[in-house]
């Protein structure tokens, strides 16, 4: 698809393709699935969500395969998005310039691409994480296998499964900001595809410049 061809009628721009939302919400209900799980095995007080998600050993089974749905839809999003996670100069502006965003004065933030820095930040904070949570995670699924080292490579694996884990947990509490309040229309754009013109002028002016030629807003 060409750059033009995502100008689409009635003043909406496409934002993700249809197989852009169908690996992001692979991604966010095994993640959600994972998290309630992870938190009933972690903590006694919270092991009522093990129960409600189908019983002990029903979550039990189907944690690390959801696991495998989760590692996999993220590899995919890296495949489609790495290239363009790359840090520049404006990002580098963005970060100093955090606080105007989080009170919403975007007019005095540096014109942010298709992701500005914060949503890289997340990108690449998931990936990493990810990657964690798969190593760790094939330890704790079949220790058997590691005989040879169990007894230390379970120790480091719980551990780094906790770690990752919860460095998720804080990820995502971002993301759902970043998504619902710090850019309006950005959750609706995940699951129609599309955001208006106004929205990609807004939040992310180089990137619409890219896309429909038109100069981006002037930022301070």
């Amino acid at each position: 698809m060409s750059r033009q061809e995502q100008i689409l009628p009635h003043g909406q721009v496409l934002r993700y393709t249809l197989r852009e939302r169908i690996t992001h919400w692979a991604a966010g209900v095994t993640y959600l699935y994972l998290l309630g799980t992870g938190l009933a095995f972690w903590s006694p007080w919270l092991f009522w969500l093990a129960v409600a998600l189908g019983g002990t050993q029903v979550s039990r089974t189907l944690h690390p395969w959801a696991g495998l749905i989760f590692f996999g839809s993220v590899w995919y999003m890296y495949v489609m998005w790495a290239p363009q996670m790359t840090h520049t100069d404006d990002d580098r502006r963005w970060w100093k310039a955090l606080k105007y965003y989080s009170t919403n004065q975007d007019d005095k933030m540096p014109p942010a691409g298709r992701y500005n820095a914060g949503q890289k930040f997340l990108f690449w904070g998931f990936f990493w994480a990810n990657l964690l949570l798969f190593l760790s995670g094939i330890f704790l699924w079949a220790p058997q296998y590691f005989a040879w080292h169990s007894l230390v490579a379970m120790r480091i694996s719980v551990l780094v499964h906790a770690a990752a884990a919860l460095f998720t947990i804080g990820l995502f509490m971002i993301h759902l900001y970043m998504g619902l309040f710090a850019e309006r229309g950005a959750f609706g754009s995940v699951i129609r595809g599309d955001v208006s013109i106004a929205f990609a002028k807004r939040y992310h002016p180089a990137w619409y410049k890219e896309i429909a030629g038109e100069a981006a807003s002037p930022r301070k």
